[in-house]
């Protein structure tokens, strides 16, 4: 595996803040924001996690970096090891959309369906959000 400084070079997202976050999810249906019963605690910090998915051309990989602050996401980078032509589009759109559907939003409520046209990359991200998610919990 790759450092992460070179796994993300020239494809990191996340830049936004809260207040620039756009349309809600909802609206755009790319996304949704669910408010959950789930009354979990998390540590702060930066997280990082692999997120494999399947895709029509095999096994596909994104890494998620997440920073986290009192349970909301302040920031999001994503990784990019695409095995072909076609998941490097979708990776890179999701990449670019991602920072805008989960930046200044709880952890517990994220539910990533659909990002930029991409769904079979939101299922590395939903894998990689569960690892993450396990290893910041406070117990």
């Amino acid at each position: 595996m790759l450092p992460l400084g070179a796994a993300l070079l020239g494809t990191l997202t996340g830049c936004a803040t809260a207040a620039e976050v756009g349309t809600a999810p909802e609206a755009t249906g790319e996304a949704q924001q669910t408010e959950t019963a789930v009354d979990a605690r998390y540590r702060d910090g930066s997280y990082r996690a692999d997120g494999p998915y399947q895709s029509p051309a095999g096994g596909e990989s994104i890494i998620v970096v997440l920073q986290l602050e009192n349970d909301i996401v302040t920031d999001v980078e994503i990784g990019l090891y695409p095995t072909s032509a076609t998941s490097s589009t979708y990776q890179a759109e999701f990449a670019g959309g991602i920072g805008d559907l989960v930046i200044g939003h709880d952890i517990d409520s994220l539910d990533v369906t659909v990002v930029a046209g991409s769904s079979l990359t939101s299922t590395g991200f939903r894998a990689a959000l569960a690892t993450i998610k396990a290893e910041a919990v406070e117990s």
